[in-house]
């Protein structure tokens, strides 16, 4: 991949291809706030101002009322795309477009993109960006690159990456907010014959331990990352049933620990397959595990090159999308993708990475090339090969940032199956549902509602 100008010689100057691990110098560090954003992005904008200059996030716009939870109005409504990309000018813009998106517009000539101007909306607490320049001097890596070693604390743990797993360890300890629920999420399949059907319907909830703003000492190699839980009210079949999740930092001796209630049995069960290419339970056939969110658990089974950073187009502040009144559900599902009038696309630097399956390792794809915004570490696209080394499955985030704090949501994502024409589209929240944010450790959710002992307790048919 071709890197351009500036960026490139950033990049370059700054050590930043292969693998070894490394470091950072003092005068790396003293980039942090100055040239760079204290988590590491460029803080200018580029040649020819299409990508502006970090100008501290977003402010809540006139229209949003914080006695109503949930919803947060379109801040950009009134603008209008700046170009469409379709398949008939691709060529105009290749260098902008991830490899996924060439074969969605080859693939689909309904597919489209309209690029609206870039608005860099990415807003951190204070101790989350405390906590970045603290690891930048002290955070590093072990175990082949698949520990988090000497001192790190919550936030970005590498904001100036040297190497792909740095990059993806900026992914895992991602800052979304210390906690959050959703009352409604829902996860929806359109099938290669343009059929919608709901595949899950839930109530969520989010605890990052990590990243409890009360919080000052550093993160513990094997302490718990994220719990997790889901509670099924829908489809019928599933309706119920519970699913709780505890992620440890140290995926490799610690890893995943999964339990399932299921309401027809009246009994707890270990889930030890809620990983890595198993299906994703609410994905209708696309998509795995280690789909959501782009990418989603142990990074033990691929060997990660850091590529570089690039210009690219990217689904990014999808206010549209998550507002009924402009894409209501009738309007949003179209076959073979979502409706291009709901989704916005605008241009931002993204980090590149290339994920390989390391030898004697098992996975469905081989080789997936990941997409994160430099801005965003949770935010971005991949593209998914198989065996033959065709693209077989294209993944995007469709991230808008929260208002009432700081944070993002990056927790919705769409699937593309490009073997069949079908899509998922996972964990979103409909009209009313919302993402609700947690600020305080009092209002989060005790550790035992994340345990399998409780689970018995709360699940119902």
């Amino acid at each position: 991949m071709k890197l351009h100008g500036k960026t490139a010689a950033l990049i370059v100057a700054m050590g930043m291809a292969g693998n070894a691990a490394a470091g950072l110098t003092a005068d790396e560090i003293k980039q942090l706030g100055t040239t760079l954003t204290p988590w590491g992005a460029i803080k200018a904008g580029n040649a020819d101002k299409s990508i502006p200059e970090y100008a501290g996030g977003i402010q809540p716009p006139a229209g949003y009322d914080p006695a109503k939870p949930g919803f947060r109005p379109d801040p950009f409504a009134a603008e209008k795309p700046l170009y469409s990309v379709t398949a008939a000018n691709a060529a105009q813009y290749a260098d902008k477009l991830t490899e996924g998106s060439k074969e969605l517009l080859k693939k689909y000539p309904t597919f489209r993109m309209d690029v609206y101007p870039t608005h860099r909306t990415a807003k951190y607490p204070k101790y989350v960006v405390d906590n970045t320049l603290k690891n930048a001097a002290t955070c590093k890596l072990a175990d082949n690159l698949l520990q988090l070693a000497g001192t790190c604390y919550g936030g970005v743990p590498f904001p100036i990456p040297k190497n792909g797993s740095e990059l993806m360890w900026n992914r895992t300890m991602k800052y979304d907010q210390y906690a959050y629920y959703s009352p409604a999420q829902t996860s929806t399949l359109v099938d290669a014959r343009g059929r919608v059907i709901q595949t899950g319907a839930f109530v969520y909830w989010q605890t990052f331990p990590t990243l409890n703003p009360a919080r000052t000492t550093p993160i513990a190699a094997d302490e718990i990352l994220e719990y997790g839980r889901v509670d099924w009210t829908g489809p019928a079949r599933k309706a119920g049933e519970i699913l709780v999740l505890h992620d440890s930092v140290d995926m490799v001796n610690v890893g995943r620990r999964a339990w399932t209630y299921l309401p027809g049995q009246r009994r707890v069960k270990l889930s030890p397959d809620v990983a890595y290419d198993t299906p994703s339970p609410a994905g209708g056939g696309v998509g795995t595990v280690d789909d959501t969110q782009v990418f989603y658990g142990s990074q033990d089974r691929y060997d990660y090159k850091l590529v570089g950073k690039k210009e690219m187009l990217i689904p990014y502040n999808t206010f549209r999308l998550h507002d009924e009144k402009q894409c209501s559900s009738e309007k949003v599902f179209a076959p073979n993708h979502l409706n291009p009038d709901c989704v916005r696309w605008e241009l931002h630097r993204v980090w590149v990475v290339e994920a390989t399956l390391k030898p004697g390792k098992r996975h469905v794809y081989p080789r997936r090339v990941i997409y994160w915004d430099e801005d965003i570490p949770a935010v971005g696209m991949a593209e998914n090969y198989d065996d033959a080394g065709k693209i077989y499955r294209v993944s995007q985030t469709n991230f808008y940032p929260f208002y009432e704090t700081t944070g993002h949501n990056t927790h919705e994502f769409v699937v593309h199956d490009l073997t069949n024409g079908a899509y998922v589209r996972q964990a979103y929240t409909p009209a009313g549902g919302g993402m609700m944010v947690v600020t305080k450790e009092s209002e989060a959710k005790p550790v035992n509602f994340y345990e399998s002992s409780a689970l018995s307790q709360g699940g119902v048919r």
